[in-house]
């Protein structure tokens, strides 16, 4: 039975991360480089398009990791916790990958096949008490802040639900307060369990 046929089988013909089933390819998981079922994974070309150039990822279309993420195949897993990872500033993303188990040598695998991330590449958020803010995470507001461009105040213990990071500025996050989207100093918040 051919590589294809193999994964076809496998994947009920399908896109073993979106489901979908239009323009399926054989797709070797990096970076290994045996052509057997168990490195290989069977994707359609919107996948691999965005796998291979960050610039045309489409966040919407990744949501389907919430199902493929589960799959027992370890080449699915790995496509899937390095996608994840990519979109981490996402907060439903970073949820994922908080739930997602990987046993160790499949997630030594992942881990191989990525770029290494420094810890000063990427600025913290931190709060007022020099806890790490993450994308998704509540906040509480610990003054009243004048909002530019509104007549309104927002005051001090608002709560701040789901906020996301902005990602140039580590000292700005933006979330929802009275229904407006509004950026925030961090040094005016406290992170909340």
């Amino acid at each position: 039975m051919s590589l294809e046929n193999e994964l076809m089988e496998r994947s009920g013909s399908t896109c073993e991360l979106c489901g979908s089933n239009i323009e399926l390819s054989v797709y070797q998981v990096p970076p290994k480089t045996n052509a057997t079922a168990d490195v290989n994974t069977l994707l359609c070309s919107k996948c691999v398009e965005q796998i291979e150039d960050a610039e045309k990822i489409d966040v919407n279309h990744w949501h389907c990791l919430n199902d493929s993420m589960w799959s027992q195949v370890p080449a699915v897993q790995v496509m899937a916790w390095r996608m994840l990872n990519k979109l981490r500033g996402e907060g439903w993303a970073q949820n994922l990958i908080d739930m997602l188990y990987l046993e160790e040598d499949v997630l030594a695998w992942a881990k191989s096949g990525e770029p290494v991330v420094t810890e000063t590449s990427d600025p913290k958020h931190i709060d007022s008490n020099g806890v790490p803010i993450e994308a998704g995470d509540t906040v509480v507001l610990i003054k009243d802040l004048n909002v530019k461009g509104t007549s309104f105040v927002a005051k001090r213990g608002t709560a701040v639900r789901g906020i996301s990071l902005v990602h140039d500025n580590p000292e700005h996050i933006e979330g929802r307060v009275n229904g407006q989207q509004i950026v925030i100093l961090t040094k005016f918040t406290k992170k909340t369990n």
